[in-house]
């Protein structure tokens, strides 16, 4: 699709360095030698350097400007384990456990990042999300004045008359069950800029609730209406309003009904459910019945850019989301 060839192409413009650490999947070494051929990053790929030479000859892939670093065997390991150890010790981390962690491809990469040798991590087709983000918690850390790490898709469907350009951006839908006010609006922060960085629009943020600016009343409601506020008051320039109803949020007939005063509602290109309920099924409904292409998740709170994959990943997947993290690096 064309918003996916084009984050690739904005990509390969700032020539970022990305970590693969789970080598050992066919898809990542496909997907490896894709980003080499159309320069979208430089890779550097975790595991046993003769396995992955053999397995690359095996899929009849070119194994030239692919950097394969054994976390077994690297003479990075004394320092990152050291490293590792200072950041853990007060948890009663021991340097022989500092020393065996860091054999886990995953947090040898994130320790890639962290140290600057790498400018992001893509990972999750073959770990769990709790793994992924894990070693990137420990390691990595949370951006400054972030409390929540948190996800979103970029969902695109170029016949939709909805949202900005055939797209609307889907916040949260993979990391928090129940995030309270202020994580909500920490979510509809990190998703707004994330949707700025990625689609290139000025984000109109619709907080999705069952009512629309007092339609109904309850605790779920109260929680958005001052998650609003909360994003009101600590990003004053953002466009942002709710609690919205999802068809008063994009619809325009049905936001001038519904609250003809509002800034956003019936223009909405940003949509920040009020649970993972809501926002895991709501992406995978629109994916499903819709046919629009689901691009992430992509993940927003980490210090540095680390991206989770779904298990049942694709290779133009694990291509587009190393895309997405050379992009927030900037």
């Amino acid at each position: 699709m064309e918003f996916t060839q084009s984050l690739r192409s904005k990509a390969a413009e700032l020539n970022r360095t990305i970590v693969l650490p789970e080598a050992a999947d066919p898809r990542m070494l496909e997907a490896a030698g894709i980003l080499r051929d159309q320069q979208v990053a430089r890779i550097i790929l975790l595991g046993n350097e003769e396995r992955i030479a053999a397995d690359l000859s095996a899929a009849g892939i070119d194994s030239g400007e692919l950097t394969v670093i054994d976390p077994v065997l690297s003479t990075y390991k004394t320092d990152f384990a050291r490293t590792y150890h200072e950041m853990r010790k007060h948890k009663g981390m021991t340097e022989d456990e500092a020393a065996a962690a860091l054999q886990d491809p995953l947090f040898f990469g994130a320790m890639l990042v962290d140290k600057g040798m790498a400018d992001g991590m893509v990972a999750g087709a073959v770990n769990s999300t709790g793994n992924v983000l894990r070693a990137s918690f420990q390691i990595i850390g949370t951006a400054p004045g972030t409390t929540v790490v948190s996800s979103c898709f970029v969902m695109v469907n170029p016949d939709w008359q909805f949202g900005e350009n055939g797209m609307i951006v889907f916040g949260d839908c993979a990391v928090n069950p129940q995030p309270d006010a202020a994580q909500l609006a920490d979510i509809a922060i990190a998703t707004a800029q994330t949707a700025r960085a990625l689609c290139g629009f000025d984000p109109k943020v619709a907080m999705l609730s069952y009512s629309t600016l007092g339609s109904g009343s309850g605790d779920d409601v109260d929680k958005v209406v001052e998650a609003t506020q909360a994003v009101r008051e600590r990003a004053p320039e953002l466009i942002v309003d709710g609690p919205l109803q999802l068809d008063a949020a994009i619809v325009p007939k049905i936001g001038a009904s519904k609250a003809p005063d509002s800034p956003v509602a019936g223009h909405a290109n940003v949509v920040i459910f009020p649970d993972l309920d809501a926002g895991n099924i709501g992406y995978k409904l629109v994916q499903r019945l819709a046919g629009a292409e689901a691009v992430g998740p992509v993940m927003q709170g980490l210090a540095k850019g680390v991206n989770d994959l779904s298990r049942g990943c694709s290779v133009d997947d694990i291509v587009n989301v190393v895309a997405i993290t050379a992009l927030q690096t900037v």
